[in-house]
């Protein structure tokens, strides 16, 4: 391939002009990135853009490596440490020849470094950035966790090298140095969570193995199974990593612990719990990335954003955030404890576990085990002259009598609590104990919540919905409307999907609902009141209204608003 700068390559193409590309150029010497790269971050071209001007003007051929799985002999041909280093990837090899996926086909330094580690011929070939990450993940860690089972299984015969598979190990560069299998195991596990965006990771015993699944957006997906007389040895490697008993096997167990992964922090919460298969565990993986924790990140927009600063604005008062689990009700009350944290107040949380950690804010760990739960903590934080409390889950009765009256007494008290939806929540207090008198006067707002994966930005198309289609919607049939959905690429490996954002339902208590409150109203009739407001949009409408917007597609947002109904 004729030597050629990419800049020309782009301007021969018509993709950008040569101011754009010296303003890029000026800018490349701050952030150090490639080129392609910093044109790609200013969003004067995009990927695919790139990719189609790399094919065009340089010939190179273009491999989507979602569709099918490469050859686990090709990792072999190059090490791991130089597809890495480099984010490139061997598809095909000759004896004399060695086609390589690149988001780059014109980083010469790469092509170099791979010609010299293969003494082969390389052969450029152009894929996304995040296609060939996820190919490397897949290559090289599927290669090592088997050949970490391998060793796993000569190692159980052997009493001594068993002992040895408990060693510590920290994630990151040079893991393959690491003596115990397990760990390398183990490792190569979170890993792949991690570059797959995955929230959890579950390891589930069955009766002939343990199946290694992954919820990626939402979804559970199937990663790979580990033999079962090798179960114990990586459930115990987890309780140690979490500093849990690893003798006890009949109870559940919680812990945590924190790793290092492509120089980023990750907080893991694991837990065990018993089967009639051993234990199964589940991890968390904490996102700790900030720029998340702002009303953009979660998805607050327009009306409710408008009821959102409304509330935070407060200066007493309970601001509830309702929801199932894993609808996102940590991360919207992070971001309203990062709107709030100023130096001009004492901001304290209660939390189990500490999550996000906020500079700036005195945030405290629930300890039952030593009798710091949060009633005993909440009792506490009033003696410490707080302006701000968050306290992160309503638990039971005499939690939320010490929240509401710290509410009504001056203090602003952020929480959150599990219900269905933001009336029911009312029901939920009343429920537990709070007297309609203290909910009436001490709680300001309601904000309930779900998340929904959100259209691929690469592969969005529009498209003309039919009637049936409108009136699952509740919307009527307009000839000219138009929805969106991902059609799949190599960005969001052919779901149609990539990433998730919040739904949103925020009930603001008006005097009138107030009123209903301490009449000891149904949940019929104060619902009738709200949805005769008119600033109250319920979470149907905001599903609806995000479809209408090109965010979500009509299938996920009917998904939502059934698993609501």
């Amino acid at each position: 391939m004729a030597y050629k700068r990419l800049g020309d390559v782009l301007i021969d193409a018509g993709l950008i002009t040569q101011d754009q590309l010296q303003h890029a150029l000026a800018s490349q010497k701050e952030t150090k990135r490639r080129l392609g790269d910093e044109l790609i971050a200013e969003g004067i071209i995009s990927e695919l853009g790139l990719i189609e001007a790399l094919q065009m003007q340089l010939g190179v051929e273009y491999v989507d490596l979602t569709k099918g799985d490469l050859d686990p002999e090709l990792s072999r041909v190059l090490s791991r440490t130089v597809a890495r280093q480099y984010n490139v990837v061997p598809v095909r090899v000759t004896p004399d020849e060695v086609h390589l996926a690149m988001s780059d086909p014109l980083n010469f330094v790469a092509i170099e470094a791979v010609r010299s580690a293969t003494r082969k011929r390389v052969i450029p070939m152009v894929s996304t950035k995040d296609s060939i990450q996820r190919a490397i993940m897949t290559l090289y860690g599927n290669e090592g966790a088997a050949r970490a089972i391998e060793e796993m299984k000569r190692d159980a015969r052997n009493a001594e090298a068993t002992t040895a598979t408990f060693q510590t190990a920290t994630l990151g560069e040079g893991e393959d140095t690491a003596s115990a299998p397990t760990v390398r195991l183990v490792n190569s596990i979170i890993e792949r969570a991690v570059t797959e965006r995955a929230s959890d990771v579950h390891l589930e015993p069955r009766e002939e193995d343990l199946h290694v699944r992954m919820r990626i957006d939402g979804m559970l997906r199937t990663i790979l199974t580990v033999p079962k007389n090798l179960q114990n040895s990586v459930i115990a490697r987890l309780k140690v990593m979490g500093s849990m008993n690893t003798s006890e096997r009949r109870v559940p167990q919680d812990g945590r612990a924190n790793v290092r992964i492509k120089k980023q922090d990750v907080d893991l919460r694991i837990n065990t719990m018993p089967t009639i298969h051993g234990e199964s565990v589940v991890i968390r993986l904490l996102d700790k990335d900030e720029s998340l924790l702002d009303t953009k990140g979660i998805g607050l927009y327009g009306t409710n954003l408008e009821k959102y600063e409304k509330l935070i604005r407060a200066n007493n008062g309970m601001i509830l955030i309702v929801g199932p689990t894993g609808s996102g009700k940590s991360s919207t009350m992070s971001t309203m404890i990062n709107g709030l944290n100023d130096d001009a107040v004492n901001v304290i949380t209660l939390e189990d576990p500490v999550e996000y950690n906020i500079d700036g804010v005195n945030q405290c760990q629930i300890n039952e085990k030593v009798g710091m739960t949060f009633a005993n903590g909440l009792r506490a934080i009033l003696r410490q002259d707080p302006d701000i409390i968050a306290v992160g889950e309503i638990r039971d009765g005499e939690t939320a009598q010490i929240a509401m009256r710290a509410a009504i007494t001056g203090h602003l008290v952020l929480s959150t609590i599990h219900t269905f939806d933001a009336i029911s929540t009312i029901d939920r207090l009343v429920d537990i104990g709070v007297e309609p008198y203290l909910i009436a006067s001490g709680v300001r707002g309601i904000v309930s919540q779900r998340l929904v994966r959100t259209v691929c930005p690469h592969c969005r198309t529009e498209y003309a919905p039919d009637a049936d289609e409108c009136a699952e919607l509740g919307l009527p049939y307009d000839p000219t409307l138009r929805f969106f959905k991902g059609t799949g690429c190599p960005m969001c490996f052919n779901t149609g999907y990539r990433g998730r954002t919040g739904v949103f339902e925020i009930l603001m208590l008006s005097r009138a609902v107030r009123g209903l409150i301490l009449d000891g109203a149904s949940h019929e009739e104060i619902q009738d009141a709200m949805q005769s407001s008119d600033d109250f949009q319920s979470m149907a409408a905001s599903c609806v209204d995000l479809v209408l917007r090109g965010v979500t597609t009509s299938e996920e947002a009917r998904r939502t608003l059934m698993a609501i109904e």
